[in-house]
């Protein structure tokens, strides 16, 4: 293959494929967190293996003092509910976002854009109710329909018009939302499928590569010297929408809301002028960093608003030289982002002997550490 096929391949759906067995996908979390394994991929031109395989808690020796951890401290809601239609039949809500939040990053009422499952029948004017244990019903109107998501949109009480607000609701009455191919929950679900730093409620998903960083890790990072910085993107409707066109030339991918504060953006700055290396952990905060410092020339600002960014193969990192990240799914935009740090060969190969190791995949499986010296050179900052 040469380098105008190989280029061909790269902007072609199918070339992300893979064949994972059920068994490979992880549904329960390792304890104790920093004791998942971890694939350590090796640097460009390293002879020999393509990764050593480590463990999370191994993280430490592999970073320096000075390095910066970028990690995102959004939380996940308890954002699934079931509710009952007028005809008894049941309907499962998954709460996504308020729903003026498209535009404004605020909800100026307390309608919710809501994934429903089955939706074909439901209609604006049906009232659910909405149960759980313990708990007295709830009247919830389905008032509109979105024709972009599928989705309902749905009137929650008067005082649920934000993220910090319906929060409360939705421990009584809602189940953590977790991916569709885990197939064991339990009450611990709760507290593992978050991150120990999560701090701002608002997402449907968890940012999975901070699943990893045990306070014991955390600790220990701190004390060699690695400082860490919080930014936040609340997971939403994009993960749960795979990409389907073959042809990823024009690919365009949901937006995200996105909040980088003025102390990370200073962290950053630190960083860079002392010498250390800026580690994204997890998807999530790449696609912040990223998406922010496109829409201001490479630069990176305080920001606060919708950021829509596809990464993939020949794109030119402008913040983030280092990834800690979790196995993804085929065929994804996540996978297409770690392609760009890696290349779409390599990093199908390191799937492929990740896969023969007997590594645990996507949510709650193992992780996969890109340190800056195996990024391609192209790919650089």
């Amino acid at each position: 293959m040469g380098p105008g096929d190989s280029l061909a391949a790269d902007l072609s759906l199918s070339s992300y494929g893979f064949e994972l067995l059920e068994s490979s996908i992880a549904q329960r979390p390792v304890e104790p967190r920093h004791g998942a394994r971890l694939l350590a991929v090796e640097p460009i031109g390293a002879h020999g293996p393509l990764a050593r395989s480590l463990t999370v808690w191994d993280l430490q020796h592999e970073l320096e003092p000075g390095d910066l951890l970028v990690v995102n401290d959004t939380r996940v809601l308890q954002a699934r509910l079931s509710a009952r239609r007028a005809s008894g039949g049941v309907v499962e809500l998954l709460v996504l976002q308020p729903w003026h939040q498209r535009s404004t990053g605020e909800g100026d009422d307390s309608c919710w854009l809501c994934l429903a499952r089955p939706a074909k029948r439901l209609r604006p004017g049906e009232v659910l109710k909405l149960e759980a244990a313990g708990q007295p019903p709830l009247e919830l109107p389905v008032v509109a329909v979105d024709e972009a998501s599928g989705g309902r949109v749905v009137r929650f009480p008067p005082q649920c018009t934000s993220a910090e607000r319906i929060e409360g609701l939705l421990e009584r009455y809602g189940t953590m939302p977790l991916p569709p191919y885990i197939h064991e929950h339990d009450a611990a679900d709760r507290t593992r499928y978050q991150t120990r730093y999560a701090a701002r409620p608002g997402a449907v998903a968890a940012p999975t590569a901070g699943l990893h960083l045990s306070d014991e890790l955390l600790e220990a990072l701190a004390a060699k010297g690695v400082a860490i910085a919080r930014l936040t993107l609340h997971v939403g409707l994009g993960t749960f929408r795979p990409v389907e066109q073959e042809d990823l030339r024009n690919l365009e991918l949901h937006s995200e809301w996105v909040e980088l504060r003025p102390a990370l953006v200073a962290a950053v700055e630190l960083c860079r002028a002392k010498g250390g290396r800026v580690i994204a952990i997890g998807t999530t905060s790449v696609r912040a960093l990223e998406g922010v410092a496109a829409l201001h020339g490479g630069a990176l600002v305080p920001f606060m608003g919708p950021v829509n960014l596809v990464i993939q193969p020949g794109f030119r990192f402008q913040v983030v030289q280092g990834l800690l990240t979790n196995f993804h799914l085929p065929r994804s935009s996540l996978l297409l982002l770690v392609s760009a740090l890696l290349g779409r060969e390599r990093l199908l190969a390191l799937y492929g002997e990740a896969i023969a190791q007997g590594y645990r995949f996507f949510s709650y499986g193992d992780a996969m550490w890109i340190p800056p010296q195996a990024v391609l050179p192209v790919a650089r900052p």
